[in-house]
């Protein structure tokens, strides 16, 4: 038996959203449930699927199923395609199982031509009706089907009515409307070299590969990207009678809501227009009116969309999105579906349906996407603000929120004008360390370079600041202290403004507000997702400030401290310093024991922010010239201090440079290398848990130290002798009977082949998903974003590998790596500690495969909350 291509809305059902995409089913189930649909059929995402795989070409078999349903739909409407007399219209609209509104095309008035258009006037009754849908369906299929211009159609009717001296479309006759179509004719010619199609079943054909082609448009590309759609998984089509909202006073058309998108308070909430067709209402041509004055202008009308609107929202146990037409006073439904919603509404719904009855706390745990919590953590924009105001680039939108300030280049200077009072907004290149005082103070960060797991990237997450990285359109002048983007130059103490949700960039102050996460149902939302939720979310914090923010949001302990970041502060960077540039161990000695006291206040101060639990201490991890003067004035500074010539500490500085440092002297390395280095690190990390012990006798201390960048068992082995003899002598001195544990980083791929033998000595595995991807993948996470963009192109990847964990390649590592520890060590814990840790679709891979828990910036601990609880809700383990 062949495949079945199509399917008429009376042959299908919700449960056929793969099949027959979201619309397409959510019409079949209207038509099951009585409601007044134009009937119409689904041309299935499987034929999309074929149309690429044919190199973008319908199959005769597949036209001749549409054909043959084309022939149903006549005899079933009494009316003929292009018939000169009766002639039948139909939509062409998009629709993939996953809702992408606005991404894919429409087309609307099909079947309309020079001849048909007489005889639909005439059987109407109303020429400027039947020339009007024709001028429309020329305007539609020209833009969306022939790719021509849509702003020169507007051009023209703006020149028509300019001269009529009108300022409304509803305000040309019907002269005007057949006016319109001739000019439009003739456009189309000048542009295609040939007359406007005439054959009803050409424009069809036309546009059902109109919209497979938009499957494969760039906006559409990047929405897919952005919410983890599959390019796979393709688009139907849907043909379906047209009903016009344009034939008149007692017509309309309009969108609904059953609950309000932005509050979520339960009332219908919409707008429709009069004598309009549905792209008039979203075009902002003509101002609707709000849903509840239908009631006044059509109340039976109104009294049945409420009806079917209660109706629609009870069946699907969730608000419904409804588009609807009212055709000589007759009420039509166009499409339902879930509504998009704001976070804070997605959250009010959700608890409102469980206290309604009509869910369960599960059911309304899954209903929230994830990512939507961002948007209560942060700052936003004024919506108000943010319509008046223009884009004027984009980059990536690294780390969400909004921030508005005044442009500033370098960290001191950030720091200066914040001491000042200013607000301010950092423009680098591409940010480092050593940035991370201006960065604390600035109310967001903009960089040129760097992708979405870039320095700036990921620090700015974990400060919760507003971060857009990666805008290569940006010029930087340092020197003139200026950037210029879009053609205009924006000097230091300019105002910009940036959406680190979007990526949009802005050339003017936009007002920001607060957010507010404790207010309305939040907490009780989190509560159920906690109850459900197997996986643990710790935090990435290095600071006691981002411990409590962690401990805030409902954080059980610390996944990452990264004891380097402590090194930047103040007089300390001078210690390290010291500490390179040292000849022997007597003096690197000395300069760590500057340090030791700091790190160890450091941590004591994190400790007491997690009160008593648990905190996972990785050791110094990155390349030491990280930490050595760049500047001339800072080299002369720091050799006068050590007592050395400029010129041997210029020798010292270029003697750290290495080809690719990422993958050279830095983690285990440097304590195989220097074993003081570990010695002080646990040193502090012991000392301050014993005086935390005493201060707290009821908190369980437990410290735990990760060895960071581990290949092979053997140097494992070398640091945690190390750590262990210097643990258990400062442990034997204090008289507290303290465990600690001594676990690394699975980030390396040898380190994830060979676990099981590492698992000997380690006591928990933390696998660092932002190195372990770059090393499997073999590309830097910084330049990646340069090259991606060709790849995402080709459908070679379609999505961006440090964003979304790779559970192909990557995470096949880390599930194998998590088997063999277990094998070696049963009572292994192991987590993840990457920006993956952050990502829903990560983090589900997390429960899926095993892991105990997950750490993640502070701000994104209740994103990873609610994904390791919808994990859990869908595959308990």
């Amino acid at each position: 038996m062949s495949k079945k291509y199509v399917y008429k809305f009376s042959e299908g059902n919700k449960d056929m959203r793969e099949l027959l995409g979201g619309k397409g089913a959510n019409l079949a189930e209207m038509t099951a449930a009585g409601m007044p649909v134009p009937q119409g059929f689904t041309v299935t995402t499987e034929a999309c699927t074929r149309y690429y795989d044919d190199g973008r070409a319908i199959a005769p078999e597949i036209q001749e199923e549409i054909m043959q349903n084309l022939t149903w739909l006549e005899e079933l409407n009494g009316k003929k395609f292009g018939d000169p007399t009766n002639p039948l219209l139909v939509s062409v609209r998009s629709g993939a199982r996953a809702s992408m509104p606005g991404m894919m095309d429409t087309i609307l008035n099909l079947g309309l031509n020079d001849v048909a258009v007489e005889g639909f006037a005439k059987k109407t009754g109303n020429p400027r009706f039947a020339y009007d849908s024709y001028r429309r369906f020329i305007q539609m299929f020209s833009d969306v089907v022939m790719e021509l211009s849509k702003k020169r159609f507007e051009e023209i009717i703006d020149d028509v009515k300019a001269k009529k001296g009108v300022k409304l479309d509803v305000d040309l006759d019907a002269e005007d409307m057949k006016q319109l179509v001739v000019l439009f004719k003739e456009f189309y010619k000048k542009e295609k070299g040939e007359e406007f199609p005439q054959d009803p079943k050409v424009q069809l054909m036309e546009a059902v590969k109109a919209v497979f082609r938009s499957w494969d448009n760039p906006r559409a590309n990047v929405y897919r990207r952005m919410n983890e759609i599959p390019y796979d998984w393709g688009t139907a089509v849907n043909v379906q009678t047209m009903v016009f909202g344009n034939s008149g006073s007692n017509s309309g058309t309009g969108v609904a809501f059953t609950r309000n998108p932005a509050t979520g308070e339960k009332a219908l909430f919409g707008e429709y227009l009069i004598n309009a067709q549905g792209e008039d209402v979203v075009a902002g041509v003509r101002t609707p009116s709000p849903i509840s004055k239908l009631h006044e202008e059509m109340p039976a009308v109104y009294d049945q969309f409420a009806e079917i609107a209660d109706r629609l929202e009870k069946h699907y146990k969730d608000m419904q999105d409804m588009e609807f037409t009212i055709e000589d006073g007759k009420l039509y439904m166009l499409q339902t579906r879930n509504g998009k919603r704001t976070a804070a509404a997605a959250l009010k719904v959700a608890v409102d349906l469980v206290d309604e009855g009509m869910i369960d706390e599960k059911e309304a745990v899954l209903r929230v996407e994830p990512k939507q919590l961002d948007s209560l953590l942060h700052p936003q924009f004024d919506a108000d603000a943010l319509k008046k105001a223009a884009v004027v680039g984009k980059g990536l939108a690294a780390s969400p929120g909004a921030a508005c300030g005044k442009v500033v280049f370098t960290a001191e200077e950030a720091k200066e004008w914040h001491e000042r009072g200013e607000k301010i907004v950092l423009v680098r290149l591409e940010t480092s360390p050593e940035d991370i005082e201006g960065m604390q103070v600035a109310q967001g960060i903009l960089t040129v370079r760097g992708g979405m797991t870039s320095h700036a990237a990921v620090v700015a997450r974990g400060m919760g600041t507003c971060c857009v990285s990666g805008c290569g359109e940006i010029v930087v002048d340092y020197d003139k202290k200026c950037f210029t983007l879009a053609g205009k130059t924006y000097k230091e103490g300019d105002w910009i403004s940036i959406d680190g949700s979007t990526g949009n960039i802005y050339g003017e102050a936009i007002k920001t507000v607060p957010a507010d996460p404790s207010s309305g149902p939040f907490g009780r939302f989190m509560a159920w997702a906690d109850k459900y939720r197997q996986l643990q979310v710790y935090t990435n914090a290095d600071n006691p400030r981002d411990a409590k923010q962690g401990y805030d949001f409902g954080a059980q302990g610390i996944g990452l401290c990264r004891t380097e970041h402590m090194f930047f502060e103040g007089d300390r960077i001078k210690a390290i310093r010291e500490m390179i540039v040292s000849e022997n161990a007597e003096e690197r000695a000395k300069a760590l024991a500057k340090i030791m006291p700091l790190q160890q206040g450091d941590f004591e101060g994190i400790y007491e922010e997690m009160k008593g639990q648990p905190v996972v201490i990785r050791f110094l991890d990155p390349p030491l010239h990280e930490f050595v003067p760049t500047k001339e004035e800072d080299i002369v500074d720091l050799a006068k201090e050590m007592g050395i010539t400029v010129d041997r500490l210029h020798e010292i500085i270029n003697g750290l440079h290495e080809v690719n440092p990422m993958m050279g002297h830095r983690g285990c390395r440097l304590a195989v290398a220097y074993p003081e280095i570990a010695e002080m690190q646990t040193a502090a990390v012991i000392n301050a848990a014993i005086n935390v012990q005493k201060k707290h006798p009821d908190w369980k201390m437990v410290p735990e130290i990760m060895i960071p960048l581990v290949g092979e068992v053997k140097e494992l082995k070398f640091v945690k002798d190390v750590v262990v003899k210097t643990a258990d002598a400062i442990i034997a001195q204090s008289g507290i009977d303290m465990k600690y544990e001594v676990g690394t980083m699975i980030e390396i791929p040898r380190a994830a082949l060979t676990a099981g033998e590492i698992a000997k000595e380690a006591e928990f595995f933390s696998f660092g998903t932002n190195d372990l991807t770059q090393m499997t993948f073999g590309f830097s996470r910084d330049d990646a974003g340069k090259f991606l963009g060709y790849y995402y192109d080709e459908k070679i990847y379609e999505s961006d590998p440090f964003a979304h964990l790779d559970q192909t390649g990557v995470g096949q590592l880390v599930e194998m790596a998590a088997k063999a520890g277990k094998a070696t060590r049963p009572s292994i814990h192991m987590g993840i500690c990457g920006e993956h840790g952050g990502d829903p679709t990560s983090v589900e891979f997390c429960h899926n495969v095993g892991l105990n828990y997950v750490s993640c910036s502070p701000f994104r601990v209740p994103i990873a909350r609610l994904a390791a609880a919808q994990a859990a809700i869908k595959n308990p383990r």
